[in-house]
C-alpha cells in the first residue's frame, strides 16, 4: 500500500535576526511538543499562497504578505508524507495569539533554535539552508 502524501506550507517571518517558532501540542499527530515554524496543511482545491495566509492567520492572528521561496523539505511518517513549502512572510497586521494547536511561542535565533527539539522538517531546512536563512 502507498503511503499518501500531503502538501503543508510554512511561513519564515524574522525580526531582529529571530525567527517566529511554535511548540506543538503534545497531542498533536504529527511532530508533538516539538517546535516549528507556523503554518499547516492545505486544503483541497485551495492554493498553496491562500493556505499559508489562512494557516498564518489561525495559528498566529497574524495577517502577512507572502516573499520568497525558502525550499521545500519531505518528511516521512508512518500514517503519511508531507511535503512542506516554506515561504518567507512579513507581519502586515495583528498581535501574536497562537491556536489550541500550539502550547507556546517565542522569537528564536538560529543558535538557539539548533538546542530545542524541532520537527524533523525543520531539521532537515535547517541542515540545508542554516547559513542562507
Amino acid at each position: 500500500m502507498e503511503i499518501p502524501f500531503g502538501l503543508t506550507v510554512r511561513g519564515l517571518l524574522k525580526k531582529n535576526n529571530k525567527f517566529l517558532i511554535l511548540k506543538r501540542h503534545p497531542n498533536s499527530s504529527t511532530n508533538p511538543y516539538r517546535w516549528e515554524l507556523p503554518g499547516g496543511k492545505v486544503e483541497h482545491g485551495e492554493d498553496f499562497d491562500q493556505a499559508l495566509i489562512r494557516e498564518l492567520k489561525e495559528e498566529t492572528n497574524l495577517t502577512i504578505k507572502i516573499g520568497d521561496l525558502v525550499g521545500a523539505v519531505q518528511e516521512d511518517f508512518p500514517h503519511k508524507r508531507t511535503v512542506a513549502i516554506i515561504m518567507v512572510v512579513e507581519i502586515v497586521s495583528g498581535e501574536i495569539k497562537i491556536s489550541d494547536e500550539h502550547v507556546d511561542w517565542k522569537w528564536a535565533s538560529i543558535a538557539e533554535i539548533h538546542k530545542l527539539d524541532i520537527s524533523g522538517w525543520f531539521k532537515t531546512l535547517l541542515v540545508e539552508k542554516d547559513n542562507k536563512l
